[in-house]
């Protein structure tokens, strides 16, 4: 056997159905369920390419990237697929720097967003603004597709483009002439805002047409290492009230809403569980809390996704990770309420090897 035995011998078969309980904690699941907020495409063709995982794939078949997107999920041990509106584009203010150091470098660097200055810093320019249209049918092309071709036994997380309240109403203005906004344009921000909210409802609302979307999953980073951007009464008002909007059309749809939220989230833990109602939350960071942690204070009320931190699995050893995936799942996996992952996503500086570790031992925890 080679050193990625569970992973090789591919018998892994998914079951859209566990992974749904589980989210939905009804008690402790038949096996670990794995999830990703992403994987890099760096990390996805590398996976292709290691495990061949294209081999009868036709490479001219205009279906060739979603048939290979769904072939490195089920070798990866999601059951589920990723789809999120498309052509739902928005106009912000980047910076890019390299990206030569990473262990799967991407070509072009990486974007980043200007923090002191944005598009919209003026009612003027929140007018002249190319707001995206979510009416589109074409945005949701990627649904119309793995709703008609998707295995049986996977499902669709909506997931990307939705719910970036707190993301938006800072990279909008940008996060600095947002700061002064709050208290000298207040008026405006709260306009950002509610026009956010539009556009999002349209699209959670177009999403949950499709039946085998199971899942909402929203995107949107609030904190950072030792507090929120805002304060927690602004988080409230410009942000919480969209996602407790999003939450009960996904509730009254029979549907879960997860939340991906990066930083410490300490001050509005309570209002994300009682108000929102958000099932399941993720991103965790060791310098912020371990997801160990976290199951004893909060596992009872809310699903814990991930957990694995992106600056360990990046520094230490395939057996130290390993190890890791083991202690987590002894502590997170009893009653249900886990899904392993990563802390935040599978950057392509992650290194492949150590990566797969994680997933491999997942594969084999009993």
């Amino acid at each position: 056997m080679t050193k990625f035995e569970a992973l090789e011998r591919r018998t892994h078969q998914p079951n859209w159905e566990g992974l749904l309980n589980t989210i939905l904690r009804k008690g402790t699941p038949d096996r670990v369920y794995h999830i990703e907020l992403f994987q890099d495409p760096e990390i996805q063709a590398a996976i292709v390419e290691r495990f061949d995982l294209a081999k009868g794939f036709n490479p001219i078949d205009p279906h060739f990237d979603e048939k290979k997107y769904i072939a490195v999920q089920r070798f990866c041990g999601f059951d589920y697929v990723r789809a999120r509106p498309v052509n739902l584009d928005w106009t912000f203010r980047n910076l890019n720097a390299s990206d030569e150091s990473s262990t799967l470098a991407r070509d072009g660097g990486r974007n980043f967003m200007d923090e002191h200055h944005g598009p919209i810093t003026t009612w003027e320019e929140f007018e002249a603004y190319p707001w995206p249209d979510p009416f589109k049918d074409e945005c949701y092309r990627d649904f119309d597709w793995f709703q008609e071709n998707l295995p049986d036994d996977m499902c669709i997380i909506a997931q990307g483009n939705i719910g970036h309240f707190a993301e938006h109403i800072c990279w909008l203005p940008g996060y600095e002439t947002f700061c002064y906004m709050l208290f000298d344009q207040r008026d405006l921000l709260e306009a950002i805002a509610r026009k956010l909210e539009d556009i999002f409802r349209v699209v959670v609302q177009r999403t949950l047409e499709y039946s085998r979307v199971k899942m909402v999953w929203a995107s949107d980073d609030m904190g950072f290492k030792t507090g929120l951007m805002m304060s927690a009464d602004d988080i409230r008002s410009l942000v919480l009230r969209g996602h407790k909007e999003l939450a009960a059309m996904s509730h009254a749809a029979g549907r879960p809403y997860l939340l991906h939220a990066c930083g410490k989230l300490t001050d509005i833990y309570e209002d994300l569980i009682k108000d929102v109602k958000i099932d399941a939350k993720h991103s965790f960071e060791d310098t912020i809390e371990d997801v160990r942690d976290v199951k004893r204070t909060y596992g009872s009320r809310l699903t814990l996704l991930g957990g694995i931190d992106v600056d360990f699995l990046c520094r230490r050893s395939p057996e130290d990770i390993r190890r890791r995936v083991r202690e987590t799942l002894d502590a997170c996996q009893p009653g249900g309420g886990y899904c392993l992952g990563t802390g935040n996503s599978v950057a392509n500086y992650i290194p492949l090897e150590n990566y797969l570790a994680m997933v491999d031992e997942g594969m084999k925890w009993k």
